[in-house]
């Protein structure tokens, strides 16, 4: 299809998804970002977060770790740490991976070495928490 373009989500572990799409949006360490075939090239870091596209009028949600992000004119390669597609989060242990991270981040004064390392875990948790609900809600 003309207005397609080609994803790619590559964790170090496997290739999550490879296939053609009609948009992405990716949760840049900038800002969220949006592509569309015939997009500028660019280069971004991508943060913890949602990311999303869509194929064949259906959005389909991933929760995302840090990485990076590469845009071509008819491609988008994301090179990320972790991707979890909204149908394959556990919504119980998420929120509870949130909870213990809460509760450690309290007690974590931010000048200690630890306290980046657990405010990361409490963001990726209410990521997993936000797309999986998303999930449940179709």
């Amino acid at each position: 299809m003309a207005d397609e373009l080609m994803l790619e989500i590559v964790s170090p572990e496997k290739m999550v998804f490879s296939g053609n799409v009609e948009e992405v949006t990716v949760p840049g360490t900038e800002g969220e970002f949006g592509v569309l075939r015939g997009h500028e090239t660019l280069l971004s870091s991508v943060d913890i977060g949602q990311m999303s596209f869509t194929r064949n009028n259906k959005k389909v949600n991933y929760a995302v770790n840090t990485g990076y992000a590469e845009v071509t004119a008819n491609k988008v390669t994301i090179l990320i740490e972790t991707a979890e597609r909204s149908d394959q989060i556990d919504l119980t242990r998420a929120r509870r991976a949130r909870d213990n991270a809460e509760t450690r981040l309290a007690k974590i004064a931010r000048d200690n070495e630890e306290y980046e390392k657990v405010r990361a875990a409490l963001m990726r948790a209410i990521a997993r928490i936000s797309v999986a609900e998303k999930e449940s809600i179709k």
